[in-house]
């Protein structure tokens, strides 16, 4: 599976690029709140902690309407899926046993999944940081089970890249607890002992586990045949005046992100689409490569296997979630309800969009055709 599109700087061109995406991923929602008229501390605030914001009412019409949208998104990709038939058995590649450092693993991430939801005196002064030590197990198993179906995996083919995921998806996860000052979708309990300093390291070492969970999950998703058959080769997506598009797009986006400042409570869903759309779109006006390159050839595989991966991910974080001492908590307007754990039902489906935001942002560091 084609895990990734390698970025390959412009000489001279890489400072400005990177300048260009700090300035819109991170200006555009304060020139929103300057131009509504509010004071711009709180949104500037060290760490980035959101504050307790109650939902706004349940709304049947925005929830019918983000529903169909996401049918209208989700399901010609689920009916390709289903529709393709399975490779035969001479298709499939080769596998082997389960590694012994994934039985490891397993046992590790089932003490810690024990010990999240338990409150056992010994363990007390523990508590509060389960979430890393379940996510490192969660690594490691899914690593093995790449490993078990074809030979190899991510961890153990670029053990140094794969271990610059894990600062990489601090500096990710973090961007997002700054846009969810907008939006105060989320917020975090049973923490409220911390101070700011520890609150930032125990925060950061929990957000670096995002990205390589994310992309083994992708990439073992993508050992299998039938979304290897399903997706290698499926519709182009051909644009003729890319750059002229690119840069159209760029604004829209731009646009929106200011508006999380001024209407959070209705374009809050753009927190998941508009940022991934901002660092494609300043990557094709550079006339470098991106994620969504492999389209054009009809190669829906990376997308498909990292929208599926987040969804996999999102589905055990909030599992996890539940029953944990320190835990997040959602408030999200007009469709807060039908909850599965903490999540409301809709929320998933952010996932899928930030599954290619993780395929974005790991291309950074990710060789291409990272596959065994």
């Amino acid at each position: 599976m084609n895990m990734s599109v390698a970025i390959k700087p412009a000489a001279g061109s890489s400072a400005l690029l990177l300048g260009m995406t700090g300035l819109i991923l991170l200006g555009a929602p304060l020139a929103g709140v300057w131009l509504a008229g509010q004071p711009l501390a709180g949104y500037l605030e060290l760490p980035p902690r959101p504050p307790a914001r109650p939902a706004s009412g349940f709304s049947w019409t925005a929830f019918i309407l983000l529903v169909l949208f996401t049918v209208a998104a989700v399901s010609p990709l689920i009916w390709r899926f289903l529709s393709t038939p399975a490779p035969g058995s001479a298709q499939a590649r080769p596998g082997g046993a389960f590694p012994v450092w994934g039985g490891a693993a397993l046992a590790w991430l089932a003490a810690s999944w024990v010990l999240a939801w338990t409150r056992l005196p010994w363990f007390e002064v523990f508590q509060l940081h389960t979430f890393t030590p379940l996510w490192l197990g969660y690594i490691g198993v899914v690593n093995a089970l790449t490993t078990q179906r074809v030979g190899s995996c991510l961890m153990i083919r670029q053990p140094s890249r794969f271990a610059a995921l894990f600062p990489l998806s601090a500096l990710f996860w973090w961007f997002f607890e700054y846009l969810n000052r907008f939006v105060a979708n989320w917020r975090y309990t049973g923490i409220s002992d911390f101070d700011a300093m520890e609150y930032t390291f125990f925060a950061t070492l929990a957000f670096s586990t995002v990205l390589p969970a994310v992309t083994s999950t992708a990439e073992w998703l993508g050992t299998f045949p039938r979304m290897d058959a399903a997706f290698r080769q499926w519709h182009p997506v051909l644009i003729s005046r890319p750059r002229p598009v690119a840069a159209g797009v760029l604004v829209v986006t731009t646009v929106s992100l200011c508006a999380l400042g001024l209407f959070s409570e209705y374009v809050f869903p753009l927190v998941w689409i508009s940022p991934v759309l901002v660092i494609v779109c300043l990557l094709a006006l550079s006339g470098r490569p991106t994620v969504l390159a492999p389209l054009a050839r009809g190669d829906w595989r990376g997308i498909a296997s990292f929208s599926a991966a987040a969804l996999v991910c999102g589905f055990f974080w909030e599992m996890w979630n539940f029953g944990s001492l320190a835990r997040w908590e959602y408030s999200i307007p007009h469709v807060d309800r039908f909850r599965i754990f903490e999540m409301p039902l809709l929320g998933y489906a952010g996932y899928l969009p930030f599954g290619i935001e993780c395929a974005a942002i790991a291309a950074l560091v990710l060789k291409r055709n990272a596959s065994p």
